[in-house]
Formats: structure tokens, C-alpha cells, sequence
């Protein structure tokens, strides 16, 4: 830094400090009230410069009268996939550690481009797509995209290792600049969709568990993406119990549709990916989609995607490894009479791996 230099405003201090400083300056800084007269606010009329030296007004021309709010005009989100996600969503992917996230990234990004399907859910039509990888060599990136494409599709790559080969920065999302440069390609280029992958690598100078850090830095550009039409998928990796997102659950609020990735009790550790899905969030559709379990296997230079509807059984063990141990809970979250969850437990006791404790299911110990 030039100990000379006057920094007048929050981008001198970036220029010559870096973000941290920033960070540094908002979490020691104290907010200081500022009282002004109140002054009546008469509709329609302009108040802009009721206060000297204050700014234009901004929420006075958006306040509807309810027959307003009636007649104006909103154009009604169209489905981008499926019946869950839309366009201007804010979604998350979660799993544990090489369990297929960015297999199933990469194949949604892929049906979203071609106007194709993942799985069971269709795409409305070819969307374009950007894909942002921020841990992958650029090598098994494209070896990857290769290997699932069925045609050609409306898809860009911005690979964290060419920012760096090309120009010696490293890719980081959490740096303002970098925000307003990618917000402002999404717009020139006409991109709909922005998949980030993933949160640990692409925003590195976040304190994952501070939830202020996510709200002051990272929140505030994703919703102006929202609100641009832009829908933003978000990769993340599981916490320690891999029932949640590793960080801080702040990231949630915002969120139209969390989709975890779960290991199958029969876990094959063979090439390419093999995984549960289970919705835990859902504001899109009516009803949760299904649990699937997916398989992403080799074959010659493609890959074979198949899913098929998840074991109802161990769908039932997953509820109660995350904690739901009542008839009641469990039927409620998985979509069945408390008759079938109880058959299902019965089948589960006769296997061996549940008990009954008064009123609760309880998983018994392994013998292996």
C-alpha cells in the first residue's frame, strides 16, 4: 500500500488494500444512527428534495394502491426444468465430497443448453447456460462435458485455470470487481442461467460459518442476479453430518429449491457416480419430485446417465438417521399414510436395522 495516498471512498481502500481491508473496516465499524426531521409524506407528491442534500427518492414511486397492484402487468416466471426450477431461482446442490455434485451440475447444464432432459425432468426449450468452475482442471472439465453431450448446446465455460493462464488472476467471486464483470457478461451475452461451482472454491475470502460475511458480501450480488432474471444454481459441499450445507445456514433464506445428494446404503466406488436425490427445500412445485437414485456410468467415451425411483426403505432410513423418529414426521416428509410408513417400518425390523423405543423408530446398531 502507498502509506501517501488519500483514499477517499471504498474503492480506493480495495484498490490499495485488497478486500480483506473491507472486511476488516465492516466488521470493526460501528453504525452510527443518523436522526432527521420527519416530515409528512403526501401521495404523488415529489419528495426528493424534501431534505437537503439527500438522494433522489426510491421506494415512493413503487408503493401500489391495491387496484394498481391489480392492474399492473407481471410476467409470469417461465419453468426452466421440470416443475421446480424457474427462471430467476436461486438454487443449491449439496453432497458430501465425490459423491457426483458436478456430474449432476454438468448434466442439468447440459439438458438446460440443449433444450434436452436430466433424468425425468425436461427442459421448456434451449436456455443459454454458463458454467463456472472453480476447482476442476480444465482438462477433466471438458472431458466431462464431452462425455455427456448428446448435441451441440447454448453453453459457456468460464474455468477458474484459464483465468488464470490467461491473464495470472485468480478467479474470486467474493471480489466486488469480479461480481459487477460477471453480472455485466451475463446481461451482454444473454445468459439465463449461471451455475457456480462451487461455494469453497469461488468465494474464498468468505468466513463460510459467518453469516453477516455471506449477507454483506455475497447475498446482496445473487439477488441482483435474481432480480435480473438470471437463475443461479450454487454447488456447495456437505457439513460433518451430510444431513446440511457445510456454513452458515443464512445462505438458505433465499433459496427456492435446496437439492441434497445422499450415498446409496449399497455404495459402488467405481468410475463415475452413483447417488441419491432428495429435495429439502421447494417453493416451485406443488409437490416434492420423487427421491431418485442416479448412476453415472462409463461407457466407451460417453457417459450413461439412469435413474430410477429411490428404495422406499432407504428413504425411510434417511428420514431417521437425520432425526424424524414418529410415524407422523415421517409420513408427513415423505408423502405417505402413517400406514404405509408403518409397513415400511416393519419390513425395515424384520431386516434388522430397526427398532422401536415407546412411540419412536430407532436405527440398531450395526452388526458389521
Amino acid at each position: 500500500m502507498n502509506s501517501s495516498a488519500k483514499l477517499k471512498d471504498a474503492s480506493d481502500l480495495q484498490m490499495n488494500c485488497g478486500s480483506d481491508a473491507i472486511l476488516e473496516v465492516r466488521r470493526s465499524a460501528r453504525l452510527v444512527p443518523i436522526i432527521r426531521p420527519i416530515r409528512e409524506v403526501v401521495p404523488g407528491a415529489d419528495h426528493r428534495s424534501a431534505i437537503p442534500g439527500t438522494p433522489p427518492a426510491i421506494l415512493q414511486s413503487a408503493i401500489l394502491a391495491e387496484s394498481d397492484f391489480d392492474d399492473l402487468t407481471i410476467l409470469k416466471r417461465p419453468y426452466l426444468l421440470g416443475d421446480w426450477f424457474r427462471a430467476g431461482d436461486l438454487g443449491f446442490i449439496f453432497g458430501k465430497r465425490g459423491l457426483g455434485k458436478s456430474w449432476l451440475s454438468l448434466a442439468m447444464a447440459r439438458a438446460l443448453a440443449e433444450g434436452s432432459s436430466c433424468g425425468p425432468w425436461n427442459a421448456a426449450g434451449a436456455t443459454r447456460v454458463l458454467y463456472v468452475d472453480g476447482e476442476m482442471a480444465a482438462d477433466d472439465l471438458r472431458s466431462r462435458n464431452h462425455s455427456l453431450r448428446e448435441c451441440k448446446g447454448d453453453i459457456l465455460f468460464l474455468s477458474h485455470q484459464i483465468v488464470f493462464d490467461r491473464t495470472e488472476k485468480s478467479l474470486c467471486l467474493s471480489d466486488s470487481t469480479q461480481q459487477h464483470e460477471l453480472t455485466t457478461l451475463c446481461e451482454n451475452l444473454g445468459v439465463k442461467v449461471l451455475i457456480l461451482d462451487n461455494i469453497g472454491c469461488l468465494f474464498r475470502n468468505v468466513s463460510e460459518n459467518d453469516a453477516d460475511d455471506w449477507r454483506d458480501v455475497v447475498e446482496g450480488w445473487l439477488l441482483g442476479l435474481r432480480r435480473r432474471g438470471i437463475a443461479v444454481i450454487l454447488v456447495a459441499h456437505a457439513g460433518r453430518n451430510t444431513q446440511t450445507m457445510r456454513g452458515t445456514s443464512k445462505r438458505e433464506d433465499a433459496a427456492f429449491w435446496i437439492l441434497r445428494l445422499d450415498e446409496p446404503t449399497q455404495a459402488d466406488h467405481s468410475e463415475g457416480a452413483r447417488f441419491i436425490t432428495r429435495f429439502t427445500k421447494n417453493r416451485n412445485a406443488s409437490f416434492d419430485p420423487p427421491p431418485l437414485e442416479w448412476e453415472f456410468a462409463p461407457q466407451g467415451e460417453g457417459v450413461r446417465v439412469s435413474y430410477r425411483e429411490a428404495d422406499s426403505l432407504v428413504i425411510l432410513r434417511q428420514w431417521i438417521e437425520d432425526g424424524l423418529t414418529s410415524c407422523t414426521d415421517i409420513a408427513a416428509e415423505m408423502g405417505l399414510s402413517k400406514g404405509q410408513v408403518s409397513r415400511l417400518a416393519k419390513q425395515a425390523e424384520k431386516a434388522g436395522w430397526l427398532g422401536k423405543k415407546g412411540r419412536e423408530y430407532v436405527l440398531k446398531p450395526s452388526l458389521t
